[in-house]
């Protein structure tokens, strides 16, 4: 983006974003689960707008983690007045700090959802959602063949002090990702705790 992102700008993509999001929703068939959707995620390219970002976002709520992950600083907000999309609250925005990648587009980029799951590991997880949903095994098949425009990454992200084991299933299509996980994000910020 040739021009910083505000909040104001990011907040007036909201509803488009939401459109795009709930269309990739369906193609996986993920709205037929009616997962919750834990928290949003952005993306960002520089360090200043990040600052700004979460200057804004903590007027309107609190920083309820601030972690190093992958070597970086993610910051999560827990809003006091949850975002909507479609008939879903989110609580929760994903606020990382800028890497060395930089992203095509800034601004919202996914969401995750929570799978009733009592999975440790990515394969397990790759089956308790086949379970749940068997049309995606197709959708899983394609990806690992290079075949359709979806892509799928499956990873453990884990913080420096997390204790819970939250393997992660990332379906990607352009600059939009849906993630999949056996927890929610407040679940593994308790889990810093102990």
């Amino acid at each position: 983006m040739s021009t910083s992102l505000t909040h104001s700008r990011l907040m007036a993509s909201w509803p488009s974003f939401c459109q795009q999001i709930t269309a990739f929703l369906h193609q996986l068939g993920l709205d037929t689960l009616q997962l919750e959707i834990d928290h949003v995620a952005l993306r960002v390219n520089d360090e200043q707008t990040a600052k700004q970002l979460s200057h804004e976002f903590c007027k309107q709520g609190t920083i309820i983690s601030s972690n190093i992950i992958n070597g970086r600083p993610i910051e999560i907000i827990e809003l006091n007045t949850p975002l909507k999309l479609n008939d879903n609250t989110i609580e929760c925005i994903e606020l990382p700090y800028p890497s060395d990648k930089q992203y095509p587009v800034e601004g919202w980029e996914h969401i995750e959802l929570v799978l009733n799951s009592k999975a440790s590991d990515c394969e397990q997880l790759v089956k308790d959602l086949v379970s749940a949903q068997p049309d995606i095994q197709t959708i899983i098949e394609k990806a690992e063949n290079r075949q359709g425009d979806i892509k799928i990454k499956l990873s453990s992200p884990k913080g420096d002090k997390e204790r819970l084991a939250n393997p992660t299933i990332a379906f990607k299509q352009d600059n939009l990702c849906i993630k999949v996980h056996p927890h929610g994000i407040k679940a593994v910020i308790a889990s810093e705790q102990r």
